[in-house]
């Protein structure tokens, strides 16, 4: 293993949230960094295995015990993983079809749990790419699956596929434009959008529009997660040129196809975050101890952001972390309690070079 790395200011900033009026694929300019990272340091612990020996795996969902389940996008596998103990399989998710960039992705435990024993998954099928909830004991393990959503767009990429509880309690998902950039401005699509829903599927009360949707102009959403205020942030494939943190806002249009990355203008929301394409790729993100963490596949790094509260300048100079040393990145949960982020590596995805223990995942500790 190579020496524990850090990389600051390789990441553009983005002072406002606003926006960009240009022509078709308009790629805007990074924005200057601001001041205020120094001094920063690299968590205190090293990272330590959790689980080795999986394959592909795309989500991380803490249970109400402190166990987590993990889903394999190419088996169509949840397994259960604790510190400690041996992974078990907990089930496998019936009609998975996987291929490309698709098969079993994201997966989100009930608020409910306690008393529903409700997990949701969102996977692509022969035919879509769908939700459905699944009960789950311990014992019995998953249950027959009722689908909660479908007819979602699916292609060979840009899936999406990240879904979380948000602390309104209801069901976000992140999907991708599935090869269509079209579907991202088109509102009674499900494309290219963060979508906002009961447990049972239904349109939320205060959905910006007549349906799921609650944001547009997305290209591949690959990650939600919300601040200690309740502020939804989302990361997203770019194309050719920008990855982006954008800070969520109900109704708002992020840009894409129209612009990627940072356009100043006022007709699409600018992101908070770019990073190249090389640098990124980012995937799962999660909040913990005051910072964004972002999980990054092609750049093969955890990203960390902090965060600073202030709506006109929302965050500091990111910084990368481990860079190179545990290959591609995908998904990143954090431990409830706040003492660590939970990593996982996607080296055996048909892009990575996988290590002898790979897939793992990783338990990066926030606290001495």
């Amino acid at each position: 293993m190579r020496m524990r790395s850090t990389v600051a200011g390789a990441a553009a900033l983005v002072l406002a949230a606003s926006g960009c009026a240009g022509g078709p694929a308009e790629v805007g300019d990074p924005a200057r960094q601001p001041e205020g990272a120094e001094g920063r340091s690299l968590p205190p612990g090293e990272p330590e295995n959790v689980a080795t020996g999986l394959r592909t795996p795309w989500d991380i969902a803490f249970l109400p015990d402190g166990a987590a389940l993990v889903s394999e996008r190419d088996s169509g596998r949840v397994v259960r993983v604790e510190p400690g103990k041996d992974t078990e399989e907990a089930g496998v998710v019936e009609g998975v079809a996987s291929g490309g960039e698709g098969g079993l992705l994201g997966l989100a435990i009930s608020p409910d749990f306690a008393s529903d024993s409700a997990v949701y998954a969102y996977f692509t099928t022969d035919d879509d790419n769908r939700i459905v909830r699944m009960d789950y004991d311990r014992a019995e393990g998953l249950g027959a699956a009722e689908v909660v959503v479908d007819k979602i767009p699916k292609a060979s990429t840009h899936n999406g596929g990240r879904i979380a509880f948000g602390p309104d309690g209801m069901l976000y998902a992140g999907t991708g434009d599935a090869g269509s950039p079209e579907r991202s401005q088109d509102i009674d699509s499900p494309a290219g959008k963060i979508l906002r829903m009961t447990p049972e599927g239904e349109p939320a009360e205060g959905n910006p529009f007549d349906n799921l949707v609650y944001s547009y102009g997305h290209r591949n959403v690959q990650g939600l997660a919300w601040d200690e205020d309740g502020q939804l942030f989302g990361v997203e494939f770019g194309q050719n040129t920008f990855d982006e943190v954008n800070m969520i806002q109900p109704g708002a249009n992020y840009g894409w196809p129209e612009v990627e990355g940072t356009g100043g203008g006022d007709d699409y929301v600018d992101p908070i975050v770019t990073w190249s394409t090389e640098e990124a790729s980012p995937s799962g993100v999660a909040v913990a101890d005051g910072s964004l963490w972002v999980a990054a596949l092609r750049g093969e790094r955890l990203w960390r952001v902090p965060l600073t509260g202030d709506e006109d300048a929302p965050v500091l100079e990111p910084e990368a972390l481990y860079v190179g040393e545990y290959g591609r990145l995908r998904a990143v949960a954090a431990e409830p309690g706040g003492a660590a982020v939970w990593v996982s590596t996607s080296n055996h995805d048909g892009r990575g070079v996988a290590a002898e223990d790979d897939d793992r995942l990783l338990r990066v500790p926030l606290e001495d």
